[in-house]
């Protein structure tokens, strides 16, 4: 269902030579949401996601002004949203459960009569098998494509189901053993920072046409450590298994609008000093502080002097300080680690221009 767009605020971005939709974080605070230029950068995803998502019963308008508040009130209302993450992670404990459960309801819908093939994710769903290969072969350099071949060979069934998955369910993939971990992927190959779908679009005159819609990254994961790719300016954290598939099936994730802890970084690390030192001393300066339940976001000149790879470490330990995330925003670094990591030149385009237009870059307002 299209956005009821109360604040009139679908616009078009143009990128190369393709054009996108999306909702203008500038355009909605010149009809009404005033100052939200102002708002930490994980609140802007979240108030991005309600105006897109505003159907005037899961998402209202005052919902989205109750957000565009949070300047006055900075997340102490308890007031209860409904968020839609773009994308779903999950690895083999929970994701294989998952999928055993999309299979059933197939099952049953065709017992009533009904088409099967009606029940698939409604959003991207990435399996990840990485919690299965048994190390049996070591010391040689066979050893990794042995333990993975057995792998496959003591679990040929798990694998075949999973193979009929991927073909059968629209929205989900599977990533095989012996690829990574979850979060490495998730950053390495997965995330995007910016996402888009396609989708039908009417407007008032004319035609309807389908058009697509650009938005930031987000998802929901059943690790804890999901985490990690907040590094990567994707906002993200960890859930339960029952959670994960009602977003899998398009039903938003309900939430309070968080209070947003700011930790400010100056200068460098000295030499000697590693990442994790810098880990250790945050999180224990954050568990200090008190941060549980809270998003937690990075800002500061010592940012410059951060490698993606020590913001992703930082990211990765929001479960030992207790936030639901540690958030990092948009930067030069963003847009480098995804040159470098081989993401489509086109994407990395859209992310910089659509940070751009939506005042997602640090020191910086809206273009």
């Amino acid at each position: 269902m299209a956005s009821l767009d109360s604040f009139k605020c679908r616009k078009k971005l143009t990128v190369g030579s393709k054009t996108y939709h999306y909702f203008s974080l500038k355009t909605a605070e010149k009809n009404g949401l005033k100052n939200i230029s102002k708002l930490p950068y994980s609140m802007k995803v979240l108030l991005e996601n309600l105006l897109r998502f505003e159907d005037g019963r899961s998402v209202t308008k005052e919902d989205i002004a109750a957000c565009a508040k949070w300047l006055t009130n900075k997340g102490t209302k308890e007031k209860e949203i409904a968020f839609r993450p773009s994308r779903v992670l999950m690895q083999d404990f929970t994701g294989v459960p998952a999928v055993v459960d999309l299979a059933a309801m197939r099952d049953a819908v065709t017992k009533l009569g009904g088409d099967a093939n009606s029940v698939n994710p409604l959003v991207p769903v990435d399996l990840v098998i990485d919690h299965s290969v048994i190390v049996d072969e070591f010391g040689n350099a066979k050893a990794f494509k042995k333990n993975v071949d057995l792998e496959y060979e003591r679990n040929a069934e798990r694998y075949q189901f999973l193979k009929w998955g991927q073909g059968a369910f629209d929205n989900f993939r599977v990533v095989p053993p012996g690829t990574g971990i979850c979060h490495q992927v998730n950053l390495e190959y997965l995330a995007q920072t910016v996402w888009t779908r396609k989708e039908k679009f009417a407007p008032k005159r004319g035609k309807a046409t389908t058009v697509e819609v650009a938005y930031p990254d987000s998802l929901v994961g059943t690790d804890s450590h999901t985490t990690m790719v907040n590094g990567l300016a994707v906002l993200g954290w960890g859930v339960g298994g029952i959670e994960a598939e009602a977003c899998m099936l398009g039903q938003p994730l309900t939430m309070l609008l968080p209070e947003v802890i700011g930790f400010q970084l100056t200068g460098k690390l000295k030499e000697g000093v590693t990442a994790t030192d810098l880990v250790l001393t945050v999180t224990q300066m954050l568990r200090k502080r008190g941060v549980v339940g809270k998003f937690v976001e990075f800002y500061g000149a010592g940012l410059d002097a951060l490698t993606l790879a020590d913001r992703a470490t930082i990211a990765n330990m929001a479960p030992e300080y207790g936030a639901t995330c540690g958030f990092f925003p948009v930067d030069g670094e963003t847009i480098n680690f995804l040159k470098t990591s081989n993401r489509a030149n086109a994407r990395v385009a859209l992310v910089e221009k659509y940070s751009k237009a939506q005042g997602l870059l640090p020191h910086q307002g809206f273009a």
